[in-house]
């Protein structure tokens, strides 16, 4: 398996097996491309009873949505976690999988974006949630806009596709319910 580095990421972007929607040349780096931290985010709440972790079981269970307007930032507290997702859709051909990783910038001060979900499936088509904690000992602002993780790709050697739980989330979808 091999990682793609700038030149082929942009190749295969030409080819439709890799599609960043909204996509800025800005955003792309010498082995991934940078995505955003969309308005969208689950915050935890306290539950009555202890959550089962089963394979029918929700996180909207244990978090209620939450958006955050133009300008408003959401703090997250040393120890604290809340879900967040990419403003950016990320499609991938079936020979494709990929990692989605923090950038070192921010965690540098303690911020992580994903507890252990980091792997993307062959043929994902949707937006990233990200599992934002704060394992720092301020509290840091999160910012809407903000290029928060990096989307690095990797080539398979035989083609999959994904049709899981989490298949065509989106903002909206993600903060709902």
């Amino acid at each position: 398996m091999t990682i793609l580095g700038k030149e082929a990421i942009v190749a295969e972007m030409k080819k439709g097996n890799i599609k960043v929607e909204p996509f800025d040349e800005k955003m792309l780096g010498p082995a991934s491309i940078d995505l955003h931290l969309s308005n969208a985010f689950r915050v935890f709440v306290h539950l009555p009873n202890d959550l089962c972790m089963t394979d029918d079981m929700d996180f909207k269970a244990a978090t209620k949505g939450l958006l955050v307007h133009n300008g408003d930032t959401l703090t997250v507290k040393p120890g604290q976690t809340v879900l967040g997702i990419t403003s950016e859709k990320v499609t991938l051909g079936n020979g494709l999988s990929g990692w989605l990783e923090g950038r070192s910038r921010f965690a540098r001060v303690g911020l992580l974006v994903h507890i252990s979900a980091s792997f993307m499936q062959p043929g994902i088509c949707n937006h990233q949630v990200l599992e934002i904690s704060n394992f720092g000992p301020i509290p840091l602002k999160l910012i809407p806009g903000t290029p928060i993780c990096q989307f690095i790709f990797q080539r398979c050697e035989s083609p999959g596709q994904y049709h899981g739980v989490f298949a065509g989330q989106t903002p909206e979808n993600f903060w709902l319910g």
